[in-house]
């Protein structure tokens, strides 16, 4: 299968640095397995305003040639902005997304993305690190448990993490992603 060449991850270009971008609604779309490409290519056909970062990624072919490709810094995520609910029900209707959830804090979300751009534009090699460890005490900010605490028990794959949340004197353990989570403390 061929290398495809870089595609455009961002759209418009200039998304991250109009000044209404702070003002609008921004989306976290969770996509099923390796399907960020095909969504950014839907929400691109659609004109539909979106930020996905992808990173070069440099290997050895098994006859000693070096490839290049380009791959998504957060696996399984795109991120989609809107003035209306029009963005969203464009992206769930490409049959890419498995879960959708709306970001609240959007002026230090869109400071984080992009400090993120301007990294990648710069060719700094980056790697996801999370903060977020076994036996520190979480507060859920999204899902059906938000607003409830719990405790870290163990991380599962690079994003998943298990949260154990108590209950009148009982416990359940719930898996959840990390951008899900708020360090307590």
């Amino acid at each position: 299968m061929p290398i495809l060449p870089q595609e455009p991850d961002c759209f418009p270009e200039d998304l991250l640095c109009q000044p209404t971008t702070s003002s609008k609604r921004w989306w976290l779309m969770y996509t099923k397995s390796r399907q960020e490409k095909q969504l950014m290519r839907h929400l691109l056909k659609h004109e539909v305003w979106h930020y996905g970062p992808m990173v070069r990624q440099r290997k050895r072919s098994p006859a000693g040639r070096m490839r290049t490709s380009y791959a998504p810094l957060f696996s399984n995520y795109v991120f989609v902005c809107g003035d209306d609910d029009e963005a969203r029900y464009q992206a769930i209707c490409s049959g890419c997304i498995q879960k959708a959830a709306e970001i609240t804090d959007v002026d230090e979300f869109v400071a984080d993305l992009k400090q993120i751009h301007d990294l990648i534009d710069l060719g700094v090699p980056m790697t996801i690190e999370s903060r977020l460890e076994p036996g520190q005490n979480v507060r859920i900010r999204s899902g059906s448990f938000a607003g409830y605490e719990g405790t870290i028990l163990r991380r599962e794959q690079e994003t998943r993490l298990l949260v154990c949340v108590r209950f009148m004197e009982q416990g359940v353990s719930v898996k959840l992603e990390d951008c899900q989570l708020e360090l307590i403390g």
